[in-house]
């Protein structure tokens, strides 16, 4: 197992960026706006918001794959140079893996793919740091596979394997878990959440999805139109998120007006009401059924269910699968929204 140095005991910020700035001029701008960012060593960091709201251009900025246009992004209190000012643009202290693997050798074994990372100086240095990464991320058994026979998800393992048996000390994944399925994506987030707690691997990654933040991170960044607008531990953000923005991005949340809201029993005084399919549940005992069943979604061990009264829809979990179809009337109690 290899252990990373950590960072020097000081006041130092391990990596960040200074009123950085990165805009794409056009009709719509797009890019990073101004912005202060520090990461903490030896913790998954996950960036998020919607298309186009600057995280993968936050995340070149990190690396050094982009030059801001205006402030400075340093490591260990050392500036990190852009491709302008540097050969081979990126931190020599840090890796990048994307959702794309056209750099793995299709025709070469899984084992020659990651072990070509190492210099041939050491062969019995070499192996075994290569057998210690591919039982790392449980890639043991497909060793002697050719690359082109893999499938989508154990490309991305070869990816990430070849990332990391250099020893980084920061784990850049920009959206690596997009072609993987769900089955196999939970095993390799497992995993190198393990190389994070074994190995002190600073890893900071862009998503879209919620599941994959919610589980993985020790910390999300919002991103809206370029600019952080709240941060914080993901359980924080999920049940008490700050902003409108945040709760559409973490869960398929219901957003009503006033006049909506007050069908589920709920006095609103704001613009907005968030309820959480999860906070719905359906009452037993009463008269009034004033929601009707329109839609039931099966999700496998639970199912969503769609209500709807005078043109207003709503989802709820419900964990008895079977018990409700289409046209059932039904009430509701609301345990918990929130208001924007």
């Amino acid at each position: 197992m290899f252990v990373l140095s950590l960072p020097l005991m000081s006041d130092t910020p391990f990596l960040q960026a200074i009123a950085v700035s990165k805009i794409y001029p056009g009709k719509q701008q797009s890019g990073v706006k101004k912005t202060d960012i520090v990461i903490q060593p030896g913790k998954i960091t996950a960036i998020i918001g919607e298309s186009g709201s600057g995280k993968s251009t936050l995340l070149r900025l990190l690396y050094g794959l982009l030059s801001p246009d205006e402030g400075i992004v340093q490591f260990k209190g050392e500036r990190i140079w852009g491709p302008e000012e540097k050969l081979i643009p990126g931190h020599d202290a840090m890796k990048m893996v994307t959702q794309h693997t056209d750099d793995l050798n299709l025709f070469a074994k899984v084992w020659d793919n990651v072990a070509a990372m190492l210099p041939a100086t050491d062969l019995n240095a070499k192996q075994q740091k290569t057998e210690q990464v591919l039982k790392q991320l449980n890639m043991a058994n497909m060793a002697d596979k050719r690359v082109a026979d893999l499938s989508g998800g154990e490309k991305q393992r070869v990816a990430i394997a070849r990332a990391i048996i250099t020893r980084p000390q920061v784990l850049l994944l920009d959206e690596p878990f997009n072609q993987v399925d769900t089955s196999f994506r939970e095993g390799l987030q497992h995993d190198i959440r393990q190389i994070v707690k074994e190995t002190g691997l600073t890893v900071i990654m862009v998503s879209h999805d919620p599941a994959e933040v919610l589980s993985m991170a020790d910390e999300l960044i919002v991103l809206q139109n370029g600019g952080i607008i709240e941060r914080g531990h993901p359980k924080t953000l999920y049940q008490h998120p700050q902003n409108l923005y945040t709760a559409q991005l973490l869960s398929n949340c219901n957003i009503l007006t006033p006049p909506e809201a007050r069908l589920c029993g709920i006095n609103a005084t704001k613009e907005y009401v968030v309820v959480y399919p999860e906070w719905i549940k359906l009452k037993l005992i009463t008269k009034t059924k004033s929601w009707t069943v329109n839609q039931v979604l099966f999700k496998g061990f639970y199912e969503d269910l769609i209500l709807e009264q005078n043109g207003t829809l709503l989802r709820i979990v419900n964990e008895e699968s079977g018990k409700y179809k289409e046209g059932d009337k039904v009430a509701v109690r609301v345990g918990k929204w929130l208001e924007y």
